[in-house]
């Protein structure tokens, strides 16, 4: 509001079917928001958004924020029985059709700190979707230290390539609304449409994977911000060879930022982050910080959890920790192999691989076995799969021997979380249920 009032002709969002100012926008909300109101969803209420237009999300979920709602956003593609499932508790209002504009004087919502202000959906790489609930300020405290970060300012464009229903992406779309800087929102990853977005881009947030793809045709973009998932070996050099700072972070729905790596130097504390590894030689990771989630709506079960000092986790496990020095996350300690005695992270050995010309991805698992518990297991993305002799050379050279994979397949294209991350478990589950297109590598 404040930005339509002070520069309503700039230009505030651009998706699939067009483009609105400032302005524009803020009338869109306010009207949406009066909508809203008639139909009951006012202070303290739930608002569920399911809409395939990334703009029309947007405009419900600032209008159910100014009408004193929480927005939870969901899929478009859910029905009201998928709904009542994923949702604990029955929502004021479901909005599945873009909200229609209502006249009426002007709204003002008094914003509170700890106003539930928004909501959306977290499953890990599990398939199993909890609503996660956050109150304004864990959010919108986080912003000024993040424009700082990535250095994102009113005249910056950003490009947003993927659904607001991951928590990744809803939020760079909103920080940069709330910056005054244009966002671009197509609402999935842009494929063909990539190198035209980023001749005018000079911002774009995304999930590690898809940084190649930008680096090919950087054209004007700057700065990459980067999560979901570690980064892979070589990625800073390349951006650095396209001229494009790469602002790193490590994070969860429920923790929003953990730890930030602006240079190359290794993740370090988000401003006003405090963070313990707990245990040895791998330990789990307990973050304290403003930016944290208040929890899962209904009380739904999950990995977050609490000790009576402040401090939450949600089961990332690190090598050992000591304030100064860099945080090294190996990954989701649920996620961990037991074979033989050992103990095995599949980051460990993921990050490995990656190194291996032709593998553009690669997830562990552990595969059952009647002595060991379990084998270790990689199924590696690729067009082309690398002879298996060349991954087997690389696992011995840089991994110990209980590390090394003992099963071996490929698949062209691994199935992925919303934040890109591969979906762990139910590339598990396609591997046990022989999926044809997961090809045993001989």
């Amino acid at each position: 509001m404040r930005h339509a009032a002070e520069r309503p002709e700039r230009l505030a969002v651009r998706g699939p079917a067009g483009e609105l100012t400032y302005a524009e926008l803020a009338g869109r909300i306010q009207g949406a928001a009066r909508h809203l109101l008639g139909r009951g969803a006012g202070r303290g209420a739930l608002v569920a958004i399911g809409l395939a237009d990334p703009v029309e999300l947007l405009i419900a979920a600032l209008a159910a924020d100014l009408a004193g709602a929480t927005p939870l956003v969901g899929e478009h593609m859910w029905d009201r029985t998928r709904w009542a499932q994923v949702v604990p508790e029955p929502p004021a209002v479901l909005v599945d059709r873009p909200l229609p504009y209502v006249a009426g004087p002007a709204l003002w919502h008094e914003a509170k700190p700890d106003d539930l202000a928004w909501a959306c959906f977290s499953s890990g790489s599990t398939g199993r979707p909890r609503a996660v609930v956050r109150a304004r300020d864990s959010w919108t405290g986080s912003f000024p230290y993040l424009g700082e970060l990535a250095g994102i300012g009113p005249g910056d464009v950003v490009l947003v390539p993927g659904s607001l229903v991951s928590s990744l992406y809803s939020f760079a779309a909103v920080h940069t609304l709330a910056t005054g800087a244009t966002a671009v929102v197509p609402g999935r990853w842009p494929g063909g449409d990539l190198a035209a977005l980023l001749s005018e881009a000079t911002v774009v947030h995304l999930v590690p994977h898809r940084l190649p793809d930008v680096l090919r045709s950087p054209g004007a973009l700057r700065t990459a911000v980067v999560g979901g998932a570690a980064l892979g070996p070589g990625a800073r050099a390349a951006a650095a060879k396209a001229g494009v700072q790469v602002v790193s972070y490590y994070g969860a729905t429920e923790l929003s930022f953990v730890a930030v790596d602006t240079d190359g130097g290794g993740l370090r504390p988000f401003p006003n982050v405090e963070i313990e590894v707990r245990g040895a030689p791998l330990g789990e990771v307990w973050v304290r910080s403003p930016w944290l989630a208040e929890g899962y709506l209904g009380g739904a079960a999950g990995p977050l959890r609490r000790d009576g000092d402040g401090w939450v986790s949600v089961g990332d496990v690190a090598e050992p920790y000591r304030m100064g020095r860099t945080l090294r996350v190996r990954g989701r300690g649920g996620g961990a192999i037991q074979t033989g005695g050992a103990t095995v992270v599949p980051e460990d050995v993921e990050e490995v691989l990656r190194k291996v010309p032709g593998v553009a991805d690669v997830v562990v698992v552990g595969s059952p076995h009647p002595s060991l518990g379990a084998v270790v297991t990689a199924i590696v993305e690729a067009e082309d799969a690398p002879p298996r002799a060349a991954l087997e050379a690389m696992a011995r050279s840089g991994l110990d021997v209980a590390q090394r994979p003992r099963r071996w397949y490929t698949t062209p294209s691994l199935p992925r979380t919303p934040t890109g991350k591969p979906a762990r478990a139910l590339i598990a589950a396609r591997l046990a249920g022989d999926d044809p297109d997961i090809r045993r590598l001989a």
